[in-house]
C-alpha cells in the first residue's frame, strides 16, 4: 500500500512537467536515484540478515541490505520504493535482477497515474556498473542513465590506455564551464567491455577527483550530465532520514532474536514531515 501511496503522491507532482520539453524536465531536477544501504544487524534469525559489503565500515558485515529508489523533483524528495535484497533461495537473485524487478513495477504503476517514468534519468554509484544492465535498462525504455565509475576500469583516451585512476590524474579539467559549477572534463573514451561512451570527470574538492560513465542511448553535454547527477545526493539524504528519524537501526533484537517491525518511539519524540520538507 505505501508503494501505491508514493507513487500516486509522486504522479501529482509530474504530470505538469511530464508533457513539457526535456530541458524543462531537466529544469525541474526530475530523476530517479538508485542506491542500497547495509542496516547492521545482530539477530541471527532476521529476515534477510546475510554478510554484505558496508561502505559505512568499509568492510563485510552483518547486516541487512536495502535498495532503494528515490524520485527527485523541484528539490522535493519522494522515496518510492523499497526492498530487502535477498541472497539465497531455490534460484539466485543479484542486485541487478531485484532492480529491473522495481523498475519493471514503477513503470506499470505510474502508467496507471498516466506518467511515463522511462522518459527520466537514472543514476547509480559504481556497485551497479555492468553491460548486463545497461542493456537491460535500455530493453525496459530507460534512455538516460548516468553511473559513477571504478578508478580499476581501463579506458583508451586519445590513443592512450590507462585506467581511470591514472586517467583521473592526468586530464586537465577546465573551470567556469557553462552549467557546471566545478572543474571539469567531457571526453568521449573506449573501454574493451562497454565499447565506446562518454565519460564526464570532476573534481569536488582540491584533492579528490571522479568521474562519470553515459550509458545513455544518446550523448549528452557535460552540464546535463552534471545536472542529472547532483540530484544524485538526495537518496544519501534518504538513507539518513531512515537510519535517524526512523531509527531502523536501533530494531535489534540481540542472540536468537527474530525480525520485528515494531518501532518503540512515542509520537511526540518523532516529528511529522512530508516527503521533501527539510528536517531538522
Amino acid at each position: 500500500m505505501l508503494l501505491y501511496f508514493m507513487v500516486k503522491q509522486a504522479a501529482e507532482k509530474l504530470k505538469p512537467i511530464m508533457s513539457k520539453s526535456a530541458s524543462t524536465r531537466s529544469r525541474a531536477g526530475a530523476s530517479l536515484s538508485i542506491d542500497n544501504s547495509v542496516m547492521d544487524r545482530f539477530g541471527k534469525l532476521m529476515r534477510c540478515t546475510y554478510n554484505w559489503y558496508s561502505g559505512r565500515h568499509r568492510k563485510v558485515t552483518r547486516g541487512q541490505d536495502l535498495l532503494g529508489i528515490v524520485l527527485t523533483i523541484n528539490n522535493i524528495a519522494f522515496p518510492i520504493h523499497l526492498l530487502f535484497c535477498p541472497k539465497q533461495g531455490r534460484y539466485h537473485t543479484t542486485k541487478a535482477d531485484l532492480l529491473i524487478f522495481m523498475l519493471t513495477q514503477l513503470k506499470a504503476e505510474f502508467y496507471r497515474e498516466g506518467v511515463d517514468i522511462t522518459q527520466l534519468p537514472l543514476t547509480f554509484d559504481s556497485g551497479f556498473v555492468s553491460q548486463e544492465l545497461r542493456d537491460r535498462l535500455h530493453q525496459l525504455g530507460f534512455s538516460k542513465i548516468i553511473m559513477a565509475g571504478k578508478g580499476s576500469y581501463v579506458f583508451t583516451i586519445a590513443g592512450q590506455k590507462w585506467d581511470a585512476s591514472t586517467w583521473k590524474k592526468v586530464l586537465m579539467l577546465e573551470e567556469s564551464q557553462w552549467g557546471i559549477d566545478v572543474p571539469s572534463c567531457r571526453t568521449w573514451a573506449y573501454s574493451p567491455t562497454f565499447g565506446s561512451l562518454l565519460l564526464f570527470f570532476f573534481r569536488k574538492s582540491t584533492t579528490r577527483s571522479f568521474y562519470l560513465m553515459n550509458f545513455s542511448q544518446v550523448s549528452l553535454r557535460g552540464a546535463e550530465i552534471w545536472h542529472i547527477w547532483k540530484q544524485h545526493h538526495v537518496v544519501e539524504y534518504f538513507w539518513k532520514i531512515m537510519k535517524s528519524i526512523f531509527q531502523i537501526r536501533a530494531m535489534h533484537l540481540p542472540g536468537d532474536g527474530l525480525y520485528t517491525a515494531l518501532l518503540i518511539k512515542k509520537r511526540r519524540e518523532t516529528p511529522a514531515f512530508m516527503p521533501g520538507e527539510d528536517v531538522h
